[in-house]
């Protein structure tokens, strides 16, 4: 999974029925139904019948948590009105015992079980952190006839015991709308898809979109790529997209080498109106064929390119761990009491630290931005827990004070990642590194074959050298912070200072204007009149700013306007119809952004060239 905080907190701060076949309960199989056609109330009706069930009682449950997500979300508190039924169509007792799980007496007789699903993205409230949101692209969207996101552990649950038996998925849609998925869709319909996966797990991790039919196909190094858009206003297309995404994931795979043996992945991008009922989570969530990724639909092309390329290459890399080298913890996932691992330094950390090295390694970026990267990560990891120890958090994530550690997984685990390529790299005179150690791991284990979890560190040591057993044992799973520059030195990089553009109307999460509360309307704070682009244009404290070069702005799209200005130029010309003392008028001049002095890294031992170029190259 990847998250991103995007500067709409800017704006949180100023606001401060078709039924299964008959016979399907004599057999070994869950047959489901899932009604996108007859949406009502915002509703959509699921349908399941259920294989053969020998006890006296049984439970359904619809996912508290999912591999991926490292969070509580309770997917079944978005269900109601659940009701079960035997062959005459009379009702059984149900109990609710919690919010995901349903308990049935006279089991035995069992032969459907319907219930209502709301979508999550109507509950919303924020950008997807600090609060109890499902994050977005793990979430579900119903938009009749014009957009459901299907996260099938928001519609499906399990029967209690069962999570192995087969299942077969009929979803009944508009004939309008397409389902994207790396499924196959075995009915010819033009209005029914149907779905079989082997069990409940597989079916997890196959979301599908259902919208208008806006779709590229390609194909890189014998897999078959997917990427399906769903734009409410039309601004974006898959085709507006797809040659970036297949540049990029074209030098994926060629970072990856054997590594990976997928024949398809699909990509689905929901573009959020950002209206109140809708997405407020940004970001992507990883499966072994697919990715669905969430961003706002008003993003300029250029910011929502560089997003993707961020989030899909993050969540690709997922592949190689946890999809293909995990723990039991995740092989064998209870998704109502689960049980979390202690190697989110490797799940997510080395994985965000492959999707920013192969950037580098395959000349999409340059060193200069390779090592902004690394320092930003180093800045924004020194904000948060530096000395709580990575396993320990990573096994109780889901509770607190490690729950808001998590957002660390992005930074200092990638960091983690960093030093342990770069040991490696040294031990072995630049010959190897840790993707190396990524296909040795893969060898080992296997998409079917975890490991356990307090043998792994042994293990990496085992395939490696000692100072790498060494640093994950003190820096890893201890307490002490990691002295990145002795590692960096290693390659020959050392600190440096350089001077950074910054926003004009936000810096990190400070914000250089307000909105009143009243009006709605976008105000200068009074003390930003001495940051350069106000002074520059002689704006001042409680100045309105009601429209920049034309286009009108209110707290409404006060999105629009922080990203928008992350694509101006010093000196580019500007005019700003501001009003002051209640009376209107045009200000023209030129854009002053802010700047400020960063700290970054760039390589100054001429005798460690060969083992830097082998770090960032090999």
């Amino acid at each position: 999974m990847k998250k991103i905080l995007y500067t709409l907190a800017l704006a949180v701060t100023f606001w401060s029925c078709k039924t299964g076949s008959t016979g399907a309960a004599k057999s070994n199989i869950v047959e489901v139904n899932i009604n996108l056609t007859d949406v009502k109330d915002d509703k959509v009706l699921v349908t399941v019948t259920p294989p053969a069930i020998k006890t006296d009682e049984i439970v359904y449950s619809i996912p508290k948590t999912v591999p991926g997500t490292y969070s509580t979300d309770n997917y079944g508190k978005y269900s109601e009105d659940f009701r079960a039924f035997d062959a005459k169509g009379n009702p059984l007792t149900v109990k609710r015992l919690d919010d995901n799980s349903w308990s049935i007496s006279n089991a035995k007789t069992l032969k459907r079980i319907t219930y209502l699903v709301n979508d999550t993205f109507d509950t919303e409230k924020g950008t997807g952190f600090g609060n109890d949101d499902v994050f977005s692209p793990a979430g579900t969207n119903i938009d009749a006839g014009k957009n459901f996101m299907v996260n099938t552990h928001g519609f499906v649950g399990y029967f209690k015991d069962k999570l192995d038996v087969p299942y077969k998925v009929t979803i009944t849609h508009p004939e309008t709308l397409w389902g994207a998925t790396s499924m196959t869709d075995q009915d010819a319909s033009n209005t029914s898809d149907v779905f079989t996966t082997s069990r409940y797990a597989i079916l997890v991790e196959n979301p599908i979109m259902y919208s208008k039919p806006d779709y590229t196909t390609f194909n890189v190094n014998g897999m078959d790529i997917l990427i399906a858009v769903y734009s409410p206003t039309g601004k974006y297309t898959a085709e507006s997209i797809t040659p970036e995404m297949k540049t990029m994931m074209t030098a994926q795979k060629n970072f990856l080498g054997k590594v990976n043996s997928t024949k398809k992945y699909t990509v689905l991008l929901y573009l959020s109106s950002m209206a109140k009922d809708d997405a407020h989570g940004f970001g992507a969530l990883e499966h072994p064929t697919a990715t669905t990724v969430v961003l706002p639909e008003s993003m300029p092309k250029e910011k929502l390119v560089e997003s993707m390329k961020d989030v899909v290459s993050h969540e690709f890399f997922h592949i190689v761990t946890p999809l293909t080298i995990h723990s039991k913890e995740i092989q064998y996932f209870d998704y109502n009491a689960p049980k979390m691992s202690e190697h989110l330094w490797m799940y997510e950390g080395v994985t965000e630290y492959f999707a920013n090295l192969f950037q580098i390694n395959q000349g999409l970026i340059d060193e200069s931005e390779f090592y902004t990267r690394i320092a930003d990560k180093i800045a924004q990891s020194k904000q948060l827990d530096d000395t709580m120890s990575f396993t320990v958090m990573s096994k109780n994530v889901l509770e607190q004070p490690y729950k808001d550690q998590y957002l660390n997984v992005y930074q200092k685990g990638a960091l983690i990642g960093m030093c342990i390529d770069i040991i490696i790299r040294e031990k072995s005179n630049g010959e190897r590194g840790i993707l190396d150690l990524m296909h040795k791991l893969s060898d080992e284990y296997g998409v079917e074959k975890p490991f356990n979890d307090d043998e792994l560190f042994a293990k990496i040591t085992s395939l490696t050298y000692p100072e790498v057993g060494d640093f994950l044992n003190k820096y890893v799973a201890g307490t002490t912070p990691i002295p990145y520059d002795f590692y960096l030195a290693k390659v020959g990089v050392t600190k440096a200072m350089e001077k950074k553009s910054g926003n004009p109307f936000i810096k990190g999460q400070t914000p250089y204007i307000t909105v009143d509360k009243a009006t709605k309307e976008i105000a200068v704070r009074p003390d930003s009149e001495s940051v350069d682009f106000y002074k520059n244009l002689n704006l001042k404290g409680g100045d309105k700013i009601l429209a920049v070069n034309n286009k009108s702005y209110n707290l409404d799209n006060i999105y629009d306007l922080v990203t928008e200005s992350e694509n101006w130029k010093d000196n580019d010309p500007i005019t700003l119809k501001v009003k002051r003392g209640g009376k209107e008028e045009t200000i023209k001049g030129t854009v002053k952004l802010p700047f400020e002095e960063a700290e970054t890294f760039k390589a100054t031992d001429a005798s460690k060239e060969k083992l830097k170029n082998a770090w960032l190259k090999g």
